[in-house]
């Protein structure tokens, strides 16, 4: 009797089109899994091309995190899945040489609901789509490192990855007899749109080593805040 083909395991990647997030679609479809990834908007993206070239392997759904009746929108629609991964790849930037006292209320509010609220009301709403054993992770930041801020600089960066960080925690808390394993993922200062040109890492020198780490988490319960060598960060 020959064995059953293996199954495909499915991530839920929020955040596919672009950057990081894309990047993370591609490796993880380069390991043979299936990606339901997102997007805003109806614009094509590269997300849309990847989809293209890998016939079954990318499902696309068109969701804006920041708007909270999206969110649960999508979570109606995936109502019957079962996914053996989550995670959430949402991130902004302001000036980075703009201090607390300095930035404008809009601009602060613009970055902490991106940031920090809206990939929580993710975990919150989709968390229990994901398997028992599964994994749910966030991308954050070293910068959001309490301990490691002996520079100053991207205050309000730092602070939304701070906050994200802490209500990460506050979620596994809540969670403690979970089995899953909860990830606070920092990717490194990568060149991407964001990063910048003047990024220490290439996207292909932290990508696959974060797709390591966070595959390497599973079957380790609780909330793990580490880089993408998979080094533990102090909070």
């Amino acid at each position: 009797m020959e064995p059953l083909p293996l199954v495909p395991k499915t991530l839920l990647l929020v955040g596919a089109s672009r950057g990081l997030g894309y990047a993370m679609a591609e490796e993880f479809v380069a390991r043979d899994w299936n990606v339901v990834g997102t997007v805003r908007g109806t614009a094509r993206t590269r997300l849309h091309e990847l989809a293209e070239r890998s016939p079954g392997r990318i499902e696309i759904e068109t969701v804006d995190i920041t708007m909270q009746e999206q969110i649960a929108a999508m979570r109606s629609r995936l109502a019957a899945r079962v996914f053996d991964a989550l995670f959430v790849n949402a991130g902004v930037s302001n000036n980075p040489n703009e201090t607390i006292g300095e930035v404008a209320t809009e601009e602060f509010v613009r970055v902490m609901v991106t940031n920090a609220l809206s990939p929580m009301r993710v975990v919150e709403t989709l968390s229990d789509l994901v398997n028992a054993d599964g994994i749910i992770g966030v991308m954050s930041s070293g910068q959001g490192s309490v301990s490691n801020n002996t520079v100053g600089k991207r205050e309000v960066y730092r602070g939304s990855k701070a906050a994200l960080n802490m209500f990460m925690r506050s979620f596994a808390a809540r969670h403690s007899a979970d089995r899953r394993t909860m990830v606070l993922m920092a990717p490194g200062w990568v060149r991407t749109e964001m990063g910048g040109p003047d990024a220490r890492l290439t996207i292909e020198e932290s990508v696959p080593n974060v797709v390591n780490t966070l595959l390497a988490t599973q079957g380790k319960p609780g909330l793990h805040y580490l880089d993408y060598l998979g080094r533990p960060i102090p909070w």
